[in-house]
């Protein structure tokens, strides 16, 4: 008897322990076992023996209630199960920077107290569920930088409380939804970039009162005339409209007016101003401002009829209408006197009083300038004069503004200080124009003394600045195209790649002194002896026979002074749609499997995130850290086993254990055993540059100076 009371308290007990966790963990557990990667153990402690949920990773909840799944850049490798809508309080997901694949299951949607959807930097596909609708408290949704399809659906007008819509980069399709205005009148941020969403943009958008920022309708396939109603939208939105198939003219109302032509291009149907495609007769009635009158000087074209513009035969004007035509001309002549007088007191006075006492001429916050002036003429600019014409650099750039705006252009890339895009002029002269994009008006000076000093830099390494244009709105460098991509695609390759090959010992070697070069250049003989400071590969560009450029160089400063707030990891750059890209690189490297948006502080030197003023030492070590790529093929974040070590780490920790070169070498590199001398000896110039101490790391110049004594076969 007494066998059997213990054998049913142990099966009593068993009960228990198996029943222990609520229903809520065993449908995390769901979402855990749809997951088949895992690198960082980031779900260890997702245990069934746990009486809830609560003390899990990325797990909050409130009264023993799941409120938040929150698991971001944790390299998670699955795909979402339904389970996740039976978590009737979920108000957060953010799985944001993973690699969830699949559609998104419409059994999601019945977690109806959702506020925010954050999935953005992963691979899910296929079509937004209607269901989608439900979400009535939904106030967050970013798909960002998936492969989302098929159009959106109708019901998303019904997250009447949604404030931040993040579509872009995806595949969507189709018109907008009717009533996407009029429905979504809380949001604050828009995005739909880089899609292929068709039909018109919809007239009720200018309902959308509370939008901020930027509202990018960019890179689409859009069509029909802009609504004037999106001059309704608050003054201080931009609007991007880039690269649809727009037409007509562009109205001059509320937001729309005062903007740059940057904010139009890509549309060869638009005309009027900002644009200098001038629109035709039966159009321009519809966007000149009724309120502006004709000045002496600049009459509408007459009607010549059919005697040429001469009136009715043998009829001419009688004696008082001359008398009034002579009146009103003197009259309109002492008016234009009179306004040029006052610009020019307004503009000079103020100007030279500002020299004198330190000060712009701003009064009550707002900007006050004077627009009779040529904007041709730089002596007269200051920080608070728009500046609406190309600025060349050197005396080689033969193109003007209006060219480069009617030329084609792809994109190269996207990151945190802008778009890169390609523009291939008329005559074939192909440049890279990056769009710093908007805000800031206050500081052209500062701005023109920077871009104006990197503009002198020439070094057959250095990518050239040729020119810069400078408004309120936009800001634009144009450099030189370098054809080959950066060195990050040439070593590793990248997803989406048809094939790849694989660079020879001497082609490295070729790049590795270009860079030292470019840099020692940089350091030393240039005028100012600068700092590049964000040296990585992705900034190393690479010309139609592999000789490297160094590129980006002071963008950061750039941004900052033109009011953008940069990103200096440059490693974001997003080299392809991604419709062109695909869930498995070429290469099978283990550089292409790691997350390029985590590399970029690997390449910064340790000192670098304490001090304050940038040293030449942090490019030495950074460059450093490129050699070690080169030699090693890894990415500068090596995984060992289940744990990751920094490149520079780990090659001391091969050396400290004495392992032989073939263990670290790049294995497309064995071949090359003949070169075994040349890789050591750059081996231990990396190592020297890596240093822990800035004081040890030698300058660029020696390093110049050395790498140009090895074996020059290769050059």
């Amino acid at each position: 008897m007494l066998s059997l009371v213990l054998l049913l308290l142990v099966i009593s007990n068993t009960q228990v322990f198996v029943g222990a966790l609520n229903d809520e963990g065993y449908a995390l557990l769901s979402f855990k076992q749809s997951i088949y990667q895992d690198p960082e153990r980031s779900l260890s402690n997702w245990n069934s023996s746990d009486a809830n949920p609560c003390s899990w990773n990325g797990v909050t909840c409130k009264e023993l209630k799941v409120v938040s799944v929150s698991i971001p850049k944790k390299k998670l490798y699955g795909f979402l199960p339904s389970a996740l809508g039976s978590l009737s309080d979920l108000r957060h997901i953010n799985l944001r920077n993973n690699r969830f694949y699949g559609s998104l299951p419409p059994e999601l949607f019945r977690a109806e107290e959702l506020q925010s959807l954050v999935l953005y930097g992963n691979s899910f596909a296929g079509s937004l569920s209607n269901e989608i609708g439900k979400l009535k408290y939904l106030q967050a949704l970013d798909l960002s930088e998936n492969f989302f399809n098929g159009s959106v659906p109708a019901s998303i007008v019904q997250c009447k409380r949604l404030r931040a819509l993040d579509l872009s980069q995806n595949n969507f399709t189709g018109s907008l939804p009717n009533g996407f205005g009029s429905g979504l009148v809380s949001l604050e941020k828009l995005d739909l970039s880089f899609n292929k969403f068709s039909g018109h943009i919809p007239s009720d958008m200018g309902n959308l009162s509370s939008l901020q920022g930027t509202v990018d309708l960019s890179h689409n396939l859009f069509t029909g005339s802009i609504p004037a109603s999106l001059g309704n939208l608050p003054e201080k939105v931009y609007i991007d409209l880039t690269y649809n198939n727009l037409s007509g003219p562009i109205p001059q109302t509320g937001a729309l007016m005062n903007r740059g032509p940057t904010a139009f291009i890509g549309n060869p149907g638009l005309c009027g101003p900002p644009l200098k495609n001038p629109c035709s007769s039966d159009t321009t009635g519809a966007t000149a401002p009724s309120s502006i009158p004709y000045l002496p000087g600049n009459y509408p074209p007459q009607d010549s009829g059919k005697n040429g513009g001469k009136g009715e035969k043998g009829r001419g004007l009688s004696k008082s209408a001359v008398v009034a035509i002579i009146v009103s001309d003197v009259i309109g002549i002492c008016l234009v006197g009179l306004l040029f007088s006052y610009c020019y007191s307004r503009f000079c006075g103020r100007r030279k009083e500002r020299n004198e006492n330190g000060y712009g001429f701003e009064k009550g916050g707002k900007r006050r300038e004077c627009l009779c002036f040529r904007k041709d003429e730089s002596e007269t600019l200051s920080e608070n004069v728009e500046q609406y014409d190309l600025v060349p650099l050197d005396t080689q750039v033969a193109f003007d503004l209006d060219e480069l705006l009617k030329a084609s252009a792809f994109v190269l890339g996207k990151s945190g200080i802008g778009i890169v895009y390609k523009v291939v002029l008329e005559e074939g002269l192909i440049l890279a124009v990056r769009r710093l994009g908007e805000g800031g008006s206050q500081r052209f000076k500062e701005f023109q003394t920077e871009v104006e000093a990197i503009g002198k830099l020439r070094h057959p390494n250095i990518v050239t600045l040729r020119a810069y244009y400078w408004s309120v709105d936009e800001k634009l460098l144009i450099y030189d195209y370098v054809p080959n991509g950066s060195l990050a695609t040439a070593l590793h390759g990248k997803p989406g790649m048809v094939s790849f090959t694989p660079l020879s010992w001497s082609t490295r070697l070729r790049i590795i002194k270009g860079i030292a070069k470019g840099l020692a250049y940089l350091h030393e003989f240039s005028p100012k002896k600068y700092v590049h400071g964000d040296l990585k590969p992705n900034n190393v560009l690479l010309g139609l026979n592999m000789e490297p450029q160094i590129s980006d160089f002071g963008l950061g400063r750039l941004a900052t002074i033109a009011g953008g707030s940069p990103t200096l990891d440059s490693a974001r750059i997003v080299t392809e749609k991604p419709q062109e890209r695909q869930q498995k690189p070429a290469p099978s490297s283990e550089a292409a499997t790691v997350s390029s948006t985590s590399l970029g502080s690997y390449y910064q030197a340790p000192e670098a995130f304490k001090a304050l003023k940038p040293s030449q030492k942090w490019d030495v070590y950074s460059f450093g850290v490129i050699l070690l790529e080169m030699i090693t093929g890894r990415s500068p974040l090596v995984l060992v086993g289940t744990s990751e070590m920094d490149l520079v780490h780990w090659i001391q920790l091969c050396i400290e254990e004495q392992k032989p070169l073939s263990d670290v070498l790049d294995p497309y590199l064995a071949p090359e055993v003949d070169k075994e001398e040349e890789i050591i000896a750059v081996l231990k110039i990396a190592m020297a540059c890596v240093s822990s101490s800035p004081e040890r790391r030698p300058s660029m110049r020696h390093v110049s100076d050395v790498l140009s004594r090895l074996v020059t076969s290769s050059d």
